[in-house]
């Protein structure tokens, strides 16, 4: 597979429930993502979008097909193996920013390179690194209580950023925030992808959508667009 490519998904197909209650959540998905590309993958409540998004963070894994992370097949793995992927190679920004309260913003940001082993000194310094790429360092020893929401989800993207992971995964980032605050949101997500970081962005919003490079619309569990 050629380098470029970052994300392989090979006709995966995912489903739920059994018997007369079984859920079609994806069918038969092939897709390409080439590393340094911004990618929006839009699409209705039920659509199939946050499967596919558990599935490309290595949440979930497919039922049949295989998905290639960096060239290597992530769909047939165990566990312990699967987490790891997931702390080395994807940085997740949700929705409801999932912070811990108790934590100062710094230490919020330094919670994956914790669980990499790093020593609290180089924790420190990449987490402050972060949060002034963010805009946030002269925010650092706040807790999140005493940020608003759109200074909470980019201290979100600066935890996601800690660690140089290859891909960034953006799910519905600027759902709980107001419009000028979700346009701050996206500029900054475009700048990552400016200097060359894979994001690939979850909405059910068109004008969301648009400001990616690459709009994929997921309808029934299909790619359709």
């Amino acid at each position: 597979m050629p380098e470029k490519i970052l994300i392989q998904l090979e006709n995966m197909s995912k489903t739920y429930g059994g018997g007369n209650s079984i859920i079609h959540a994806l069918k038969d998905i092939s897709l390409e993502i080439m590393r340094g590309e911004f990618a929006a993958i839009i699409g209705q409540s039920g659509s199939g979008k946050s499967t596919l998004m558990n599935t490309l963070g290595c949440l979930d894994l497919p039922d049949t097909g295989r998905y290639l992370l960096n060239g290597r097949d992530v769909s047939r793995i165990p566990e312990k193996e699967l987490s790891v992927i997931r702390n080395r190679e994807i940085g997740f920004v949700f929705q409801s920013f999932n912070l811990v309260p108790g934590m100062n913003a710094a230490e919020n940001v330094e919670l994956p390179l914790f669980y990499r082993g790093l020593d609290r000194k180089a924790r420190r310094e990449e987490a402050l690194a972060a949060l002034e790429k963010v805009g946030l360092s002269h925010r650092s020893g706040h807790l999140p209580s005493r940020l608003s929401g759109g200074q909470q989800q980019r201290v979100a993207i600066a935890r996601a950023l800690c660690g140089q992971p290859s891909l960034i995964l953006a799910d519905e980032p600027t759902g709980n925030l107001d419009s000028a605050s979700g346009a701050e949101i996206m500029r900054l997500l475009l700048d990552i992808n400016r200097e060359g970081k894979t994001v690939v962005l979850i909405t059910h919003n068109d004008k969301i959508a648009k400001s990616a490079g690459r709009v994929l619309k997921i309808s029934d569990g299909r790619l359709i667009a």
